[in-house]
């Protein structure tokens, strides 16, 4: 607990300094919801305070909230009930009912030192108060934070090659708005990630679907598809594709490049950080072909409260780009810029300790699902968020259901097609503590279970809420 309090020095009073530094570890996972506490009389002496003064900080951190204790037990760490519900919650209203997970969302909570850049941002915001707050290209030491990122990975970049985005959703909608017509043709795997379809459609282009092989991209289809549908555009995911995990290499890059010669590329690199596995990751896509525009995010490999992420592209697109931008929004937010670029200072891609809970929360996962659902197929990932699961029957869409009867929420493969198709297939994130991955592949295997035997019926938690007033059952995918 010293080592870990040990870079945010105790100012006075000092039991306001020490709750808030406790506070700190609770927000952002270092001391896990259900940790114990050291006792005042081990704590004091560690620290150098009184044991009074430890004493007066878990009382106030228990009046917050944060801390329980019991007799004979000590005090334990817990998150308030509004904050368990949005730690643990998707993107759909039900994420609040006890006792459900949610594994619609490929995202996890925020990673270490989120609360500590906030506080740091919060410091420089007023040097920037003087201005309009519309920086429409972004904040600029952020875009040298992220350009000298891509010269790391291997792709040369200048600043003035990036534009700030509020996410990687946001920054395809922005290309859509500058480069495609109505009726232009795109082309993209299938499947592949919905909001970003979605994105593209809102520009009335017509989307093309290229199926996805299990071993990975079908280059001969993708050269086929071009030929044939004379695309404007391609939108491919090829580092840790979501929903399949799949990891484009280098020699095919440069093979699709050749393939979408004379097509604008744009590759969403959301997921490029969350390498798992100790592999060698092939150079960005735009190495390989140098007119590619590349959308990238903070949400997965930081935390997606920040709503920020980028665009980076050639230099005679800038122009065109921001001018779409504007149309769309002004500029991301100014504090959550100050905030990223702190985070990027420290890590400038996925830190160790959050690399090392998800490689950990894969194989809990994997493991958890050959013991407790035997039915169910999958290969591993190298990195990314989820797994792609494959039934032995196409019954997705009946075992997501019966998933949600079990209180578990889970994604079917329909959800990710361009065009229909991937019944046998469910996106499963690994992105809960490890006791609720496996919790969640006992439901999962209850509820594959309960379909196979017909058994299942069409009962949701759903049922007496949201579908009531009409809406849709399925829960919006991130």
């Amino acid at each position: 607990m010293a080592a870990l309090l040990a870079d945010q020095p105790l100012a006075r009073p000092v039991y306001q300094s020490l709750a808030a530094g406790l506070r700190r570890l609770i927000a952002d996972g270092r001391l896990a919801s259900g940790a114990g506490l050291p006792s005042e009389r081990g704590l004091a002496p560690a620290l150098g305070v009184s044991r009074t003064t430890v004493t007066h900080a878990y009382a106030a951190l228990r009046d917050a909230g944060y801390l329980t204790s019991r007799v004979g037990a000590g005090w334990q760490v817990r998150l308030p009930p509004s904050r368990t519900r949005a730690a643990r919650g998707g993107l759909f209203p039900v994420d609040s009912i006890p006792g459900v997970i949610d594994l619609t969302c490929a995202a996890t909570r925020a990673s270490a030192g989120v609360a500590e850049a906030y506080e740091a941002a919060v410091n420089l915001l007023p040097e920037h108060l003087a201005g309009t707050g519309y920086l429409t290209k972004g904040l600029p030491e952020l875009r040298e934070l992220i350009a000298a990122r891509y010269a790391a990975r291997g792709l040369p970049t200048q600043a003035d090659q990036v534009i700030i985005t509020s996410g990687a959703v946001a920054g395809i909608q922005v290309v859509a708005a500058a480069l495609l017509n109505p009726g232009d043709r795109v082309v993209t795997e299938t499947p592949t990630y919905p909001n970003s379809l979605a994105a593209i459609r809102r520009s009335a282009a017509r989307v093309v679907g290229v199926p996805l092989a299990p071993h990975g991209w079908d280059l001969e289809a993708l050269a086929a598809a071009a030929r044939s549908a004379r695309p404007t555009m391609a939108l491919l995911i090829p580092d840790f594709h979501n929903p399949t995990g799949l990891l484009m290499g280098d020699e095919d890059r440069t093979r699709t490049a050749g393939a979408l010669s004379g097509v604008r590329t744009v590759v969403d690199e959301t997921i490029c950080e969350l390498a798992l596995d100790d592999i060698a990751m092939p150079l960005p896509y735009a190495a390989h072909d140098h007119t590619a525009i590349t959308v990238g995010s903070a949400s997965k490999s930081h935390w997606g409260g920040l709503r920020l992420g980028w665009i980076r592209a050639p230099r005679d697109l800038i122009d065109p780009l921001v001018n779409a931008r504007v149309s769309i929004d002004l500029g991301a937010p100014v504090l959550e810029q100050l905030v990223l670029a702190t985070l990027l200072r420290g890590h400038l891609g996925l830190a160790p300790e959050r690399r090392n809970a998800l490689r950990h929360a894969r194989d809990t996962l994997a493991g958890a699902l050959a013991r407790r659902a035997p039915g169910l197929t999958f290969t591993s990932p190298a990195g990314g968020l989820s797994l792609w699961l494959e039934l032995d029957r196409p019954e997705a869409s009946e075992v997501a259901e019966a998933a949600e009867n079990e209180g578990l929420l889970i994604s079917a493969g329909p959800a990710f097609a361009v065009a229909g198709g991937f019944d046998r297939w469910l996106r499963m994130p690994f992105v809960d503590s490890p006791e609720d991955l496996v919790e969640a592949a006992t439901r999962l295997g209850r509820a594959v279970e309960s379909v196979a035997s017909g058994r299942h019926r069409s009962l949701s938690l759903t049922t007496g809420s949201s579908r009531r007033r009409g809406q849709s059952a399925r829960p919006l995918i991130a």
